[in-house]
């Protein structure tokens, strides 16, 4: 991907450097978060926004209609620009690079954890205290999913770093162990 990381790069820093300057980046950081979980729960929204046939006043009207007096004015502007670039297609590659800068700028590490079940709130804090204390970060943003295909436990991925607490892992290993000895 680095062809889209090239495309979406500038954006991103750009639109980081302007909410930076107006004191707003958390709330576009969260306003992101929002329109990312729109953007990848409709394949109607991408389809269009990705349409050749769809004018880019067109993509720059739907995204404002959509999201009115939800946006912080930078945000609103950069909707603007990727539609008169017709670089609306990238949207997601943008706010995910935004992301990765404002996690980098606020020193917050994103883990991505996949469980069996839903995690409880209690052991959502008591993993916020490992990861936090594992990554050396002031913060912790978790995504979670829910796999059952781990039996039980969870897989907690952090960049490079991966702890699999599952027990679909441990049975891996005790297999992988089982098969030295044999």
């Amino acid at each position: 991907m680095p062809l889209l990381n090239s495309i979406a790069t500038p954006y991103a820093e750009a639109l980081l450097q302007v909410v930076e300057s107006r004191q707003e980046t958390d709330t576009v950081a969260e306003q992101a978060r929002q329109i990312l979980a729109l953007w990848n729960e409709s394949s109607d929204l991408r389809s269009a926004m990705a349409s050749p046939v769809l004018e880019p006043a067109a993509k720059k009207g739907a995204l404002l209609t959509l999201f009115k007096d939800q946006l912080s004015p930078s945000l609103e502007n950069l909707l603007k620009l990727l539609a008169d670039r017709q670089r609306v297609a990238v949207l997601d590659a943008v706010l995910n690079r935004f992301l990765e800068l404002y996690r980098e700028l606020r020193n917050v590490t994103l883990a991505r954890v996949s469980s069996a079940t839903p995690l409880s709130a209690e052991q959502q804090e008591q993993l916020n205290a490992k990861v936090k204390a594992i990554a050396g970060s002031d913060a912790v943003e978790f995504q979670l999913t829910v796999d059952p295909d781990l039996i039980g436990g969870f897989v907690v991925s952090m960049g490079s770093q991966v702890i699999d607490a599952s027990l679909a892992g441990q049975v891996r290993r005790l297999g992988l162990a089982l098969a030295r000895l044999g």
